[in-house]
């Protein structure tokens, strides 16, 4: 596996030397930092009714924000005489 030199802080790398337990490299601390999450891995935190009441949340977010889309184009389209 090919390897690349960084420069970090100081700060950087305690940080990221205190995650380390056993024998983790630096290289595997940050992959556990950055990487994707597997959704599964949240199965069971929320409880239904919570989860039900952030979706519907989320789906009135999103038709709010579409009605300030459309009507931005619109606006839009009457400045720009379209």
């Amino acid at each position: 596996m090919a390897t690349k030199t960084i420069s970090i802080t100081e700060e950087a790398y305690e940080s990221l030397a205190s995650r380390k337990n056993g024998k983790e490299s630096f290289s595997d601390i940050i992959n556990k930092i950055t990487g994707k999450v597997k959704l599964d891995e949240f199965y069971g935190i929320l409880t239904k009714k919570t989860a039900d009441e952030i979706e519907d949340n989320i789906k009135r977010t999103r038709e709010i924000n579409k009605k300030l889309r459309i009507k931005k184009i619109e606006s839009l389209k009457i400045q720009l005489k379209i």
